[in-house]
């Protein structure tokens, strides 16, 4: 208690900064942009686009084009091979491999600035506000338990480094950040991930563990295995001082019932993080409260498009102080990573402007609008959670894509789902699953009005394990490897009805 006490007093000053940002948004990030443009206007991609003529971010918008991450792939191999002062004036010795779902990996680069000025400090944020919250922490009584990915050097250069952004974390953490956490460096970076669950429960099966930090969906995994190995029926039996879980990487909503039920203590707190390769955007400043404060001050500039735009030739797009309430927004970036108006691919919608404070929606590839229905993994999310409650069900996996209107039949939606415990009725959760997406999102109400475009939604029951075989066939186990939710095809579907045959 002395501990985590002198811990938040330490923490105070960055508390009153948190406060200025809260307070003078739009102040903040006109001082993180002018510090962007003067840093990298002598990098190669600041010459190219003069950045020492720009005075405005008028000048910056209508100068550099947005960008994905094809746009900017040749400069990150220039700068994966060694050349320096490229998108940024600092040398690269780390590149946070993505983690989606395709085959191909996206390589992100991690710059000294935005190792200690965005993700470690969004770290240290996210206790400090923890601490806020809860007077009677013991968070430093024990150890800290980070589930992180590895890390190897890429093709092109030995002495650049690619992996999991959490291994690339861990590997660089402060010496003394080791007294606090568990397992040892040496296991938590180990590459193959069914030898490292193993490794991880015996190493910390004994250790005093006050907190986790990961992925719902892989925590998951190491917490059943933990209760299978000790015997135990909850995970509090076997860490009784466990007091808060940091999650991020996908919604929690599913698997917070999960979680409960093995954790059935009224101390324990959920917090969500949103630290993604690219940056540490947004913290859950307020346990009461799921919507994340935007963090302003982490050396990242922030624009939005409208998710309407998202496609067009020349999407526009929005300054913070401009953007609307309950409104489906891209997410753009400008960062001390040396990423330039990159689209990262998330969307998000803001709940409160004074503070800045939203929720991640989905992803702008990962949704279905085949039919118009513009469906959201957040609508998805939580419709499921509905359907669980009503139907006293657990869900473990799930991914959802169209069906296909034919001469025969009218569209619909197709839902693989692997539980935990099944529904007594299937007929009912779908209603139930159905009911609530319409009353969630308009369009989809509208399409399903008298099933004249879409039927019922069909719901195809998994087999166990089937996704963690998915995951385990494409070599995507453990790290920040993710089930996609929603996609507006049926690429992924069609594999997973194979298998699960």
């Amino acid at each position: 208690m002395i501990l985590d006490k002198s811990a938040l007093i330490l923490f105070k000053s960055r508390l009153k900064s948190i406060e200025r940002f809260e307070k003078h948004p739009d102040i903040v990030q006109s001082e993180q942009f002018n510090n962007l443009i003067k840093t990298a206007q002598n990098t190669e991609w600041g010459k190219m686009y003069d950045y020492a003529s720009i005075r405005s971010y008028e000048d910056f918008a209508s100068r550099v084009p947005l960008q994905n991450y094809e746009n900017i792939k040749p400069f990150v191999e220039r700068i994966t091979k060694g050349e320096n002062n490229i998108l940024w004036p600092e040398k690269i010795r780390w590149m946070a491999k993505s983690s989606g779902t395709t085959d191909k990996s996206k390589f992100i680069p991690v710059s000294e600035s935005s190792l200690h000025e965005c993700h470690y400090k969004g770290g240290k944020d996210t206790v400090a506000t923890y601490l806020n919250n809860k007077s009677d922490s013991r968070l430093f009584s024990g150890k800290g338990l980070i589930l992180g990915g590895s890390y190897k050097p890429t093709a092109y250069n030995q002495h650049v480094v690619a992996g999991d952004l959490s291994a690339v974390l861990i590997n660089n953490m402060h010496p003394l950040a080791n007294f606090f956490r568990t397992p040892s460096k040496k296991i938590i970076l180990m590459d193959e991930w069914e030898t490292k669950l193993e490794a991880i429960c015996q190493s910390t099966i004994n250790e005093n563990v006050t907190n986790l930090s990961g992925v719902p969906s892989w925590f998951m995994v190491l917490i059943k295995n933990i209760l299978e190995r000790s015997g135990k029926q909850y995970l509090t039996e076997v860490w009784p001082n466990l007091e808060v879980f940091f999650h991020g990487g996908i919604s929690f909503t599913p698997y917070r019932e999960q979680y409960q039920a093995l954790i059935p203590s009224p101390r324990m707190c959920y917090m969500e993080t949103y630290n993604a390769s690219e940056g540490f955007f947004g913290i859950q400043n307020d346990l009461s409260d799921s919507t994340l404060l935007l963090m302003l001050d982490y050396g990242i500039f922030y624009e939005f498009i409208p998710l309407e735009e998202i496609g067009s030739d020349n999407p526009k797009t929005y300054r913070l102080q401009d953007v609307e309430l309950n409104k489906n927004y891209a997410l753009v970036m400008t960062s001390n990573n040396g990423l330039w108006r990159y689209i990262i691919g998330d969307t998000v919608m803001f709940k409160n402007k004074s503070p800045y404070k939203f929720i991640i929606t989905g992803r702008t590839h990962h949704f279905i609008n085949a039919f118009g229905e513009e469906l959201m993994v957040s609508n998805a999310d939580k419709a499921l959670h509905r359907a669980c409650m009503e139907s006293k069900c657990k869900i473990k996996e799930y991914t959802a894509a169209p069906v296909y209107m034919s001469s025969e039949n009218k569209g619909r939606h197709q839902w693989i789902i692997e539980f935990e415990e099944e529904p007594v009725s299937l007929t009912e959760f779908t209603t139930v699953l159905d009911k609530t997406l319409q009353s969630l999102n308009s369009d989809y109400e509208a399409k399903r009005y008298k099933n004249i475009t879409l039927d019922m939604p069909l719901i195809t029951v998994a087999r166990k394990n089937l996704f963690y075989d998915w995951l385990k066939e494409r070599g995507k186990l453990g790290g920040q490897n993710k089930i996609p939710r929603l996609s507006n095809n049926r690429e992924y579907m069609d594999i997973l009805l194979i298998l699960n045959n």
